[in-house]
């Protein structure tokens, strides 16, 4: 049979409400405002609730943000984070963990301290808003517009594949989320919840700034990108909705590169 479902509603989250973190710069800031272009309201994960650019962009487009003050270092933070976004009212159909943190050094010069607050960040803070957000949407009925509890979208890395030059710890948090995604799809896909991951290449952003300026290395991985060019959140919105919509319905479990092509090389 003719399927009846229009490419613009496989691609709609009306009615939907998405919890992302790290968006106030970046990929994530430009994937809050693709969710919120695609018809969800938009909460927040914020450090710093005085930076507003992210929420005003969204309430331009007149969808709801809210902004939830946390800061994803403090495992107490994280852990009472949903609980207080739940107790509020809200319902989290869409969970984006996009927040993350780098640190440099050698590997036998890298510090216990760093190595541990990338993990917290990186990896800690995502296991336990994977497990108290999938809790919360295991216990939804479908939603009738993506036909799913759930959907969530873990930020990986070409670091979940590699290991990088002194990002010890950032490509063993990478690497863990690639297999946290699996383990959590392999639970959950069947009653309803998606978890995917996506996995940038080289983007020109703030946390690749260290690159961007050695002009070597910036020269030697530029040579190496099939499209020419180093990508720029913007290249992440499509993929997003994607994850999160009913198009990717028989989607779950994967690591989707995202990255001009360096992995085909």
């Amino acid at each position: 049979m003719p399927s009846t479902t229009s490419v613009q509603n496989m691609f709609s989250l009306e009615g939907h409400t998405a919890l992302i973190t790290g968006a106030t710069r970046g990929i994530g800031q430009a994937v809050a405002i693709a969710l919120a272009e695609a018809g969800a309201d938009i909460l927040l994960v914020q450090r710093d609730e005085t930076s507003t650019t992210t929420l005003q962009a969204i309430q331009s487009l007149g969808r709801h943000a809210q902004i939830y003050k946390a800061d994803l270092s403090s495992p107490t933070d994280v852990s009472s984070l949903v609980p207080r976004i739940l107790s509020d009212g809200h319902t989290i159909r869409i969970l984006i963990n996009c927040a993350g943190i780098q640190r440099r050094h050698p590997s036998h010069l890298f510090p216990d301290s760093d190595f541990a607050e990338v993990m917290q960040v990186n990896l800690n803070a995502v296991f336990t808003l994977c497990r108290d957000v999938g809790a919360h949407m295991l216990g939804l009925d479908p939603h009738p517009v993506t036909g799913r509890k759930g959907s969530v979208i873990n930020f990986a890395s070409l670091l979940t594949f590699q290991g990088g030059l002194t990002v010890p710890a950032y490509a063993a948090s990478k690497g863990a989320v690639g297999q946290l995604t699996k383990s959590f799809a392999n639970e959950w896909t069947s009653k309803g919840v998606t978890v995917n991951a996506i996995a940038p290449g080289y983007i020109e952003t703030e946390m690749n700034e260290a690159l961007l300026k050695d002009e070597e290395r910036l020269k030697s991985i530029s040579a190496r990108i099939p499209a020419g060019r180093w990508g720029s959140p913007e290249d992440f919105k499509g993929t997003v909705v994607y994850l999160a919509s009913k198009a990717s319905g028989y989607v779950s479990g994967h690591v989707l590169v995202v990255d001009g092509g360096w992995m085909g090389r």
